[in-house]
């Protein structure tokens, strides 16, 4: 490999590499994980210079995550909840981070209620994802995009609505 595409995936790297990580955390719930599939998509990227490197970064990095996430399942791990990271201001009270972290929990269960399309186009747009840019990372016809993302939020919506009622029930 030349200079030139070592130098294209390092612009990527600083363009991209922030994104990719929040993305992947969001789906792994555990950072450090997500930081080593980022590098894994830069490695790829290394082999094999993408010709429009947005969508075929992200495209890389979900199914990296699908397949860690089957590895995960098959192993009988159970993926680390998101957590927030400290912004530098004073702690919350525990019994705000009690909320907030029940709250993360609910939106992270109705999420992986969904289906993975659905899911990865709302993280993709979550992202600032364009329509365009969705379509081609899921391989969606760019008509199709508007009309898988309000079936998600639906589908969401409904995902967490089923959570709470069965969170109400059991405690």
């Amino acid at each position: 490999m030349g200079r030139a595409a070592t130098a294209d995936v390092a612009e990527l790297y600083t363009r991209y590499h922030d994104s990719l990580v929040r993305l992947l955390w969001r789906r792994t719930g555990d950072r450090d994980r997500a930081e080593d599939l980022a590098q894994e998509v830069f490695v790829r990227a290394l082999e094999t210079p993408p010709a429009n490197p947005k969508p075929w970064l992200f495209a890389v990095a979900l199914n990296l995550v699908r397949d860690d996430g089957r590895r995960a399942v098959q192993q009988g791990r159970k993926l680390a909840l998101l957590r927030g990271e400290a912004s530098g201001a004073a702690a919350p009270s525990p019994d705000v981070a009690f909320e907030t972290a029940e709250k993360a929990d609910a939106v992270r269960a109705a999420l992986a209620m969904l289906d993975g399309q659905d899911r990865s186009a709302l993280l993709l747009k979550a992202e600032g994802f364009s329509y365009d840019e969705i379509a081609a990372a899921l391989g969606l016809a760019k008509g199709s995009v508007g009309t898988t993302l309000a079936r998600a939020r639906k589908r969401l919506v409904e995902a967490f609505d089923e959570q709470g009622r069965v969170n109400h029930v059991t405690r």
